[in-house]
């Protein structure tokens, strides 16, 4: 019964429906191609989730991920141009520490000043954007100029199929990191005192002072973490498309905290999982997918998304309040 009231059963179960109802209006979703194609739809959204969750945990609301995201992205392909370089590991790490440079950024303002998560947020998202544009430049690296080994290196993947007319189609590597860095995050949530620290916080800043959390090193883990992970999405991203926009990710914080929400976290604090996080994901990727499929308009999916974030804030607000009571 125990688990049966669990938000995880209750996401998972509803996407058992939501699946089977989107698979009976249109058989097409249940082909291998479009359910390949979904996984790799989650990769980014979800490792960006990730920094979200951890974020709202501690009852904060980052909406600088997306501009920190791009600007590691941008950044790092231009020196590696500039550089000549064309490799992978250096630069996803160069992207990675970037973003989490952003990140300590944030936790400085939150920290130190006290002062409220989205406000901050908002204003070194702005920043970062406003740097990059009007210093970096505005102009779109395409896959002529991109350096090939990350291209390869996001192309890769774990299985491949072959169609009848001789095309082939696979199922992304880049799931594999997605998979390990969630796993990678629940044994952080779960089993570190850093992980408890920061339900800590979202519960009762206060109360988690007095049991001798260090709040200080708490917050610039959580900002650092979430910066850093976007860092990395941004540069993946970049591979997996083949070109650096300097104006991508625009909007995507939308998507993503709806994802989180969706998934079960607290807008509050306090409360949240990786496996509900990840399941929400799926649940709003198959949805835009299934709208984009039936030829629904891009301005009418994002009315559904505005709906699906006031109608998972709603839910999430109720179930505090019978907690509470």
């Amino acid at each position: 019964m125990a688990l049966l009231r669990r938000s995880e059963t209750v996401i998972a179960g509803i996407l058992l429906l939501a699946m089977v109802l989107i698979g009976t209006i249109n058989p097409a979703f249940w082909q291998l191609d479009n359910l390949f194609s979904l996984m790799r739809s989650n990769v980014i959204i979800g490792i960006m989730a990730m920094g979200v969750l951890l974020v709202l945990i501690s009852g904060g609301i980052d909406v600088s991920f997306p501009a920190f995201a791009v600007a590691a992205m941008y950044l790092t392909i231009k020196g590696m141009l500039a550089l000549g370089y064309n490799g992978v590991v250096l630069p996803l790490l160069a992207a990675t520490i970037m973003g989490l440079a952003f990140g300590a950024v944030n936790g400085f303002f939150v920290y130190k000043f006290r002062m409220i998560p989205l406000i901050v947020t908002l204003g070194t998202s702005a920043m970062v954007r406003g740097f990059l544009l009007g210093v970096v430049g505005t102009s779109m690296i395409n896959i002529n100029k991109m350096p090939t080994a990350l291209i390869e290196f996001a192309r890769t993947d774990v299985v491949t199929v072959a169609k009848p007319d001789g095309t082939t189609y696979g199922l992304t590597a880049m799931v594999l990191i997605y998979l390990g860095l969630a796993l990678a995050m629940h044994l952080v949530l779960r089993h570190t005192m850093i992980g408890r620290s920061a339900y800590a916080l979202g519960g009762d800043p206060e109360a988690a002072r007095r049991a001798g959390f260090d709040l200080r090193k708490t917050i610039f883990f959580i900002y650092c973490v979430a910066g850093a992970l976007a860092g990395f999405a941004g540069l993946l991203h970049s591979g997996m498309i083949w070109l650096a926009n300097p104006r991508d990710f625009v909007g995507l914080e939308l998507d993503v905290i709806a994802a989180v929400v969706l998934g079960g976290a607290s807008i509050f604090g306090g409360r949240g999982s990786v496996l509900g996080t990840m399941l929400g994901v799926f649940m709003l990727v198959m949805v835009k997918n299934s709208l984009i499929i039936m030829r629904v308009d891009t301005t009418w999916q994002l009315v559904v998304v505005g709906l699906i974030v006031i109608a998972a804030t709603a839910l999430s607000a109720w179930r505090d309040r019978r907690r509470a009571a």
